[in-house]
């Protein structure tokens, strides 16, 4: 069976905990370009505008790409066990949790995959949401505050509840561009 992670994975981990909790947990709200440096130096592909804050708990920075315009709010859990990309002009509001992994259960040794996550452009994840292992959000969505997204959502749709389900088609994009 092959290993969860390289050793250079494990070396970039142990290097992020250190890192993470002193420089960017700990640096003022409004240093955006700080932590994007910071995530850069980490492997991250972090786009232009992009505002992440503080409290955001990022696994693995390598693992991570957002594209410009960006911002992932208080709280948010970046759980990249796997890939997590992030398409331009998204916003993840407070305490949503994008989880880019799970386990099988059904096998005796709990296999780890790391599936990672999708995010398209335009999207508004709304407050304390939960997007799955694997799941493509496409452009132009709205998730609903607290909503459980354990499917692909198509492009254009308002989803909410949990199980997240379509409520309606959305006619314009969520966020006007730039």
């Amino acid at each position: 069976m092959a290993p969860y992670y390289t050793n250079k994975e494990k070396m970039q981990r142990v290097m992020w905990g250190i890192v993470r909790p002193l420089f960017f947990t700990l640096s003022p709200r409004l240093l955006y370009g700080w932590r994007n440096l910071i995530l850069r130096i980490f492997g991250a592909k972090i786009g232009r505008s992009v505002k992440i804050f503080p409290s955001a708990k990022i696994m693995y920075p390598w693992l991570l790409t957002v594209g410009n315009d960006v911002v992932i709010s208080w709280n948010v859990i970046v759980y990249n066990l796997g890939a997590i990309t992030i398409g331009d002009n998204t916003i993840v509001s407070q305490y949503t949790h994008l989880c880019g992994g799970t386990h099988d259960f059904n096998v005796p040794e709990f296999t780890l995959q790391r599936t990672g996550l999708t995010i398209g452009k335009n999207v508004w994840i709304a407050a304390d949401s939960f997007i799955g292992p694997g799941v493509v959000i496409g452009d132009n969505v709205v998730v609903g505050a607290r909503s459980v997204v354990l499917k692909n959502v198509e492009a254009g749709m308002l989803v909410a509840g949990n199980p997240a389900m379509a409520i309606r088609k959305i006619s314009k994009p969520v966020r006007k561009t730039r």
